[in-house]
């Protein structure tokens, strides 16, 4: 008889602080979602039952059912008949700042992979070749890459950069991130002009990314520049928006 499986929340060091004005679902939740951020509660992980954990942290039921609940909304966890309530992945929270999505996975504990598609010489665009200030049909190197995370497909890029800046190694490029490469070969990122925006999911796109023809995707663009002023890059990305997410701080004009 096959052993049951040992419910994965054990291992968390979870607490709740009663004299906090924090409701204790809340604290719960955040608990599980950062254990699920951080991969310590990896997808396809079931949750034990709710009267134990409820039990073990001296909660009450419908305090543990809120608090799963309300992950479940987020689409971090799901409820399966017959299965139990199982991770279904986290969401990367990406802070709008001059970062490498390989970078903001790794430091989120994401475990990124990456499948370079294309790496060659391509004649530039007219999009192209404005956005990286050399003339049309000129060479520009293309590099397009599928992103994962935990064995996932997150975000298809496709990147645009003037020819001879850095050896683009396909190997390389399936172990590190872009910027990593640019910052070893002495190239100082300064600043970008990024435009984010949605779209319908073309069959192709929806393939790649394991998503339905039509689905939503979150779409960037985005052309850095290095210390001089030059354009170093010119990206075009699009993400599943289940899985990935942009955040901005916004301030008050004085």
């Amino acid at each position: 008889m096959p052993k049951p499986e040992v419910d994965p929340t054990v291992q968390l060091e979870l607490s709740v602080d009663r004299s906090s004005p924090v409701p204790l679902y809340f604290q719960l939740s955040q608990q599980l979602e950062a254990a699920i951020e951080h991969g310590t509660l990896t997808p396809g992980s079931l949750l034990g039952n709710e009267i134990e954990l409820a039990a073990r942290l001296g909660l009450s039921r419908p305090t543990v059912r809120q608090a799963i609940q309300s992950l479940v909304d987020k689409g971090l966890l799901v409820r399966r008949r017959g299965v139990g309530t199982q991770v279904v992945h986290s969401q990367v929270k990406r802070p709008l700042e001059l970062s490498s999505l390989y970078d903001d996975l790794e430091a989120a504990g994401q475990r990124p992979a990456t499948r370079v598609l294309v790496n060659k010489l391509v004649p530039a665009s007219a999009e192209v070749a404005a956005a990286l200030g050399v003339a049309e049909d000129s060479d520009v190197h293309r590099v397009e890459r599928l992103r994962l995370a935990h064995g996932e497909p997150m975000a298809y890029l496709c990147n645009f950069l003037p020819p001879g800046l850095i050896d683009l190694d396909t190997d390389q490029l399936e172990t590190t991130g872009l910027y990593r490469l640019m910052r070893a070969a002495g190239i100082t990122l300064h600043s970008a002009r990024q435009s984010i925006g949605a779209r319908a999911a073309t069959t192709e796109e929806a393939d790649r990314l394991a998503e339905e023809t039509g689905a939503p995707l979150l779409t960037m663009q985005r052309v850095t520049f290095d210390d001089t002023g030059r354009a170093v890059e010119y990206g075009t990305h699009t993400y599943r928006p289940t899985r990935y997410s942009f955040e901005f701080q916004l301030l008050v004009r004085p």
